[in-house]
């Protein structure tokens, strides 16, 4: 009696083991997920950041062709440096660039709405070939609508979820042959929140806003909420010439020299350290 209770016992767990096989089978069952703990995500990140940091060259110095006598915080004091470029620098050998300590690139797209700067797609492919992290900017002018000006923008530079966040630049435009216009404060806050604001539903970023002393003293753009800045000061630091103000990159001269390009060329730096710039860049 014991022996056949044993035995029957034994039979139908066999049975309900073959049940739940079959069961499995049918419905696919997955195996129990293992979440990974804190610890681990932890080193993880720590071991992506130590891999992205190894890449970066940075304090980086470079060359001026008009160079200024800096006081108090030097430009070549924060760790990451790039450059901004158009046209006129004409074919830049980015690896070059990049092995000197070139970060990053802002590279001109388009100009009011209806100019496409010809050397943007080279400049674009190549700076990414190289390894440079790049985005794009929009020059603005104050003779079209910002709506026309984004949808011309957005018509040539493509999504790209490497890209940093593109640029909108924004300045008074006394020399130029078709739009010298100035429009009051208001009426400049107005058309970039309407720009940044199409960039961002089609790209997923809220742009950076490029601008200068006088511009950003006239026009008060320093206002609008959630912008970042990069701003332009090339015979002071920005906590000099831009009191208060928070920003992004520095732009600290137009007369810089850079291996890989021929002539002058604009330089910047990324106000934060390296481990801030690879995560604001999207590289961890």
């Amino acid at each position: 009696m014991g022996k056949r209770l044993v035995v029957k016992g034994w039979n139908m767990w066999m049975r309900l083991w073959a049940a739940m096989v079959v069961l499995c089978a049918v419905t696919a069952c997955a195996a129990p997920s293992v979440q990974p703990n804190a610890k681990d995500a932890a080193e993880t990140e720590a071991i992506a950041l130590a891999e992205a940091k190894a890449q970066l060259v940075t304090y980086p110095k470079y060359g001026d062709s008009d160079p200024h006598p800096w006081s108090g915080r030097k430009p070549w004091s924060y760790p990451v440096h790039g450059i901004d470029v158009s046209r006129w620098q004409g074919d830049i050998d980015w690896t070059r660039a990049a092995a000197s300590g070139v970060s990053f690139a802002y590279i001109k797209a388009t100009e009011g709405g209806d100019l496409l700067d010809p050397r943007f797609r080279a400049h674009w492919k190549d700076a990414r070939r190289a390894g440079v992290r790049r985005g794009a900017y929009h020059y603005f002018y104050f003779c079209r609508p910002a709506a026309e000006q984004a949808r011309w923008f957005i018509r040539h530079v493509p999504r790209d979820p490497q890209a940093l966040p593109h640029v909108l630049d924004m300045e008074w435009t006394p020399h130029s042959r078709t739009c010298t216009r100035r429009p009051s404060g208001a009426r400049v806050r107005a058309e970039a929140d309407r720009f940044l604001d199409i960039l961002e539903a089609h790209y997923g970023r809220h742009p950076v806003l490029y601008t200068t002393v006088d511009f950003y003293r006239d026009t008060g753009i320093g206002r609008l909420a959630g912008t970042e800045f990069w701003l332009r000061s090339v015979a002071d630091h920005p906590r000099v010439t831009y009191p208060g103000a928070q920003w992004q990159f520095w732009q600290y001269t137009g007369t810089g020299r850079v291996p890989g390009i021929e002539g002058d060329v604009d330089l910047n730096v990324f106000g934060g350290s390296a481990e801030r710039w690879l995560r604001w860049s999207g590289q961890i």
